[in-house]
């Protein structure tokens, strides 16, 4: 039996990242501040059936709360680190670009910082295929050079991957980063397209599309990321002298125009479409090569866009009777 932190860990990502772990026969401790950058009450729900699980901890607090993080390590012995927790969304870090910096750039150190304090030497961190840019060339690779950030968040992933590397080389840490590409299912965030569209349509109301349809993103299911997480954290468990990034994604991109339309037959529902000009800091394509992640880490996604959106309308029409 392994003891995960799970940093963000009562979000879409990181409360299905726990229940995953919690079925395996692990312990889950979790570290979550319930922000309002949406309704805290989602997060309530999505940890609600963990709360009753004697293998599951929970500490709201922020990962800028450095001696309440302290208390946290002293108190559980950790095996591996999963740090989720950061401000998201690329349009939002526009608007408050120094709490960006201030949550994902401090608090990243933060956890770094006291895992090297108490010995944590395994940790898997979320970065993002946001890191990529306008890049042109396509599949994304994680050898490309990314200096070239178009929005705040973009920057704060960026200087956490380079950070992570510094604790890496001096104290021998073992640390994968992922660049997540796009990740969509059940209890994803009311913000994120996927969920907005679904709710717009099912009202009767108009779909905001920026630009002609054509962007296009690398939508990965959350299974299939929950799996590259649980792998990362099985690499870093049975390698030595681990650093690397890797690309968590689909590697089939698909056109806002199919997402919007393929929401649409799930639902039976012709959309009505608001076209409204592209957003600044939103990028035209995300595409990711995942050999690098079949390699490592046998990571093999599973389910198509179609499926998986089916699961999701599915999960949506339960939870909001």
């Amino acid at each position: 039996m392994q003891t995960f932190l799970i940093t963000g860990g009562a979000g879409f990502i990181g409360s299905t990242l726990a229940d995953a772990l919690l079925m395996a026969n692990n312990k889950v401790v979790v570290v979550d501040n319930f922000c309002d950058f949406y309704n805290p009450q989602i997060k309530e729900k999505n940890i609600e059936k963990s709360l009753n699980n004697q293998n599951y901890k929970l500490y709201r607090i922020d990962i800028r709360d450095q001696r309440g993080l302290e208390a946290i390590f002293a108190e559980n012995k950790i095996d591996c680190v999963i740090h989720l927790a950061a401000m998201a969304g690329v349009r939002p870090s526009i608007e408050n670009p120094i709490l960006y910096q201030d949550v994902n750039g401090m608090g990243t150190q933060n956890i770094l910082e006291i895992s090297h304090k108490y010995n944590v030497k395994n940790l898997v961190m979320a970065s993002s295929s946001s890191v990529y840019g306008n890049c042109q060339e396509v599949p994304f690779k994680e050898s490309f050079i990314v200096d070239y950030a178009i929005s705040p968040y973009a920057a704060t992933k960026k200087g956490n991957e380079v950070m992570a590397h510094v604790y890496h080389h001096l104290y021998n840490m073992n640390i994968i980063m992922l660049r997540f590409f796009t990740v969509y299912g059940p209890k994803q965030r009311p913000d994120l397209a996927i969920n907005k569209f679904t709710r717009l349509m099912l009202a009767g109301e108009e779909i905001p599309m920026f630009g002609d349809g054509s962007t296009s993103r690398d939508y990965t299911y959350i299974d299939d990321i929950v799996d590259g997480i649980i792998k990362s954290a099985e690499y870093v468990f049975n390698n030595e002298n681990v650093y690397e990034i890797i690309n968590i994604g689909n590697s089939s991109p698909i056109s806002l125009k199919e997402m919007i339309d393929t929401i649409g037959e799930v639902l039976n529902i012709t959309p009505k479409i608001k076209q409204l000009p592209m957003q600044p800091g939103d990028v035209d394509k995300t595409y990711a090569d995942i050999s690098k992640a079949k390699k490592l880490l046998n990571y093999e996604p599973q389910t198509s866009f179609k499926e998986g959106i089916t699961k999701f309308v599915e999960w949506y029409r339960g939870d909001n009777d």
